[in-house]
C-alpha cells in the first residue's frame, strides 16, 4: 500500500499541537474536542481534525481525543520514540546556545560533539562537550553513529562542509547559514534563517501599528 504524502503545511503544524498537548498533558487535562483546541491554538476545529484525518484521525466523534495517547502517537509521527545522535559544526554564540539547550536531549536529540575550525576554541567545553578540530569530524561521524548535524556558520563554508557530511552518511542537516543547502533528495534538510523570521515580525508590527 503506498504511504500517503502528508503536505508541508501538516506537518509544520505537528510540532506545535505536540508542545500544546504537553502543556496540557503536564496540566493534568485527559480529554480535549477539537473546539478547545482550537480556542488555545487559534486553529479551527476543522482545520485540526483535517489534519489529524491524515494520520487516522486519533479520536472519537462527540468524545474528543485523550490527551496523552495524542501526544504519545503525534510524538511518534516527529521520530520522538527513538534517539537521534548529533554534531554541532560552528561553536560560536549559536551554536554553544543549541548545544546548551536541555530540552533537545528530552526529546531524544543526544548531542555527541561539536565542532570549529577556530584553534582558539579547541579543547573549550560546552555542556560537558569538548570542541575539536574541524579533522576530526569525519572519524567521529563514523565512530559515533551520527545522523544528524546541526551547522551555525558563515555561508561561504556551509555548502562545501555540507558536502562533507553527506559523503559521510549524514542524512540530515539542520542548517542556520544565511544560504539554502541543496544537497540531493536523499538528505533531509531544515535551512533555518532568524532574519527571515525577524522580518516577517517587523512586517506584521508595522502593518499593525498603521492601523491602529
Amino acid at each position: 500500500m503506498e504511504e500517503k504524502e502528508i503536505s508541508q503545511a501538516v506537518i509544520g503544524r505537528l510540532p506545535r499541537y505536540f508542545r500544546y498537548l504537553g502543556e496540557l498533558r503536564d496540566k493534568g487535562v485527559e480529554r480535549i474536542s477539537s473546539q478547545e483546541l482550537s480556542k488555545l491554538m487559534k486553529v479551527t476545529a476543522s482545520q485540526i481534525r483535517q489534519d489529524f484525518n491524515n494520520f487516522g484521525g486519533f479520536g472519537q466523534q462527540g468524545y474528543g481525543y485523550n490527551v496523552n495517547y495524542l501526544y504519545d502517537e503525534i510524538g511518534k509521527i516527529l521520530g520522538l520514540d527513538k534517539a537521534h545522535h548529533l554534531i554541532i559544526i560552528g561553536s560560536g554564540n549559536l551554536g554553544q546556545a543549541i548545544a546548551n539547550y536541555m530540552n533537545f536531549e528530552r526529546r531524544g536529540f543526544i548531542f555527541k560533539g561539536i565542532f570549529d575550525n577556530n584553534p582558539a576554541l579547541k579543547g573549550k567545553v560546552v555542556r560537558g562537550l569538548e570542541i575539536q578540530p574541524m579533522e576530526n569530524m569525519e572519524a567521529f561521524i563514523k565512530d559515533n553513529d551520527v545522523d544528524i548535524a546541526v551547522l551555525t556558520i558563515p555561508k561561504t563554508a556551509a555548502v562545501s562542509v555540507a558536502e562533507v557530511l553527506v559523503k559521510n552518511g549524514i542524512k540530515a542537516i539542520w542548517n542556520f547559514a544565511h544560504c539554502d543547502l541543496n544537497v540531493g533528495d536523499d538528505v533531509v534538510v531544515e535551512n533555518v534563517h532568524l532574519t527571515d523570521s525577524l522580518l516577517k515580525l517587523s512586517y506584521n508590527f508595522n502593518c499593525k501599528n498603521k492601523n491602529s
